[in-house]
């Protein structure tokens, strides 16, 4: 996924796009509001989230997020050290998706990344909405929970469809352990992680395409695009 950083601080930009990157995250660093800007004028929408620190140089951070929310509907996590209730309803007023205060703890601000990206249902131009996602040869219809295979129906059971939604909402997107198994088992990750490791095992297989959910090893799951 691609992610716009928007923070004036070289040295907490560059420690930040480090940690990110290592999560599977393309960074792009915007330096001030009008980088940003002139980064999302383009093309808004080839972002996954921005990251928009409320402290730049040239122009209000609030003034910024209202510009952005005018450019492109992408999700704005704002990161601030203001932590008053009426700075965060002003943020959020504004068209703000969340909002982080500092200091922060980093798999905090990684999980609000997540949660403000995935998208169950997608809009195209026309404003209609999609329903089904498509892997190649997998098919997904995420209202009735169908999935095949080169039209061949899988079933799957009630978490093995919802593990393979989550992953398939962002293809090549690294999704943490403890991520997945808050989002599908609605748990924390003591005592689950074996569970999540068979229920993977069973997707490859019922799929018969073992590459389809990639491994990264002390992180969590990705699912490779067919093709990619």
């Amino acid at each position: 996924m691609r992610l716009l950083l928007v923070e004036d601080d070289n040295h907490v930009a560059a420690a930040l796009s480090a940690i990110l990157a290592r999560h599977g995250f393309d960074v792009t660093h915007a330096r001030n509001g009008e980088e940003a800007l002139q980064a999302l004028v383009p093309d808004g929408d080839c972002f996954g989230v921005v990251l928009l620190d409320l402290g730049l140089p040239d122009q209000d951070g609030y003034e910024v997020c209202g510009k952005i929310r005018k450019l492109t509907g992408t999700p704005v996590i704002m990161v601030t050290a203001r932590s008053d209730v009426r700075s965060r309803i002003h943020g959020l007023n504004l068209g703000a998706d969340d909002y982080v205060v500092k200091p922060y703890d980093t798999g905090e601000l990684l999980a609000r990344i997540h949660a403000v990206s995935r998208r169950t249902v997608h809009e195209d131009a026309t404003g209609s909405t999609e329903t089904v996602v498509r892997l190649g040869a997998v098919r997904i219809e995420l209202p009735t929970r169908q999935v095949s295979v080169d039209g061949a129906a899988v079933q799957l059971t009630r978490k093995e469809f919802d593990l393979l939604a989550l992953l398939a909402q962002r293809p090549g997107v690294v999704f943490r352990r403890e991520q997945i198994i808050s989002e599908v088992w609605r748990t924390s990750w003591e005592g689950t992680g074996r569970t999540l490791e068979v229920h993977v095992a069973s997707l490859r297989s019922k799929l018969r395409m073992p590459a389809l959910i990639e491994t990264v090893r002390g992180v969590g799951y990705r699912l490779v695009a067919p093709g990619a």
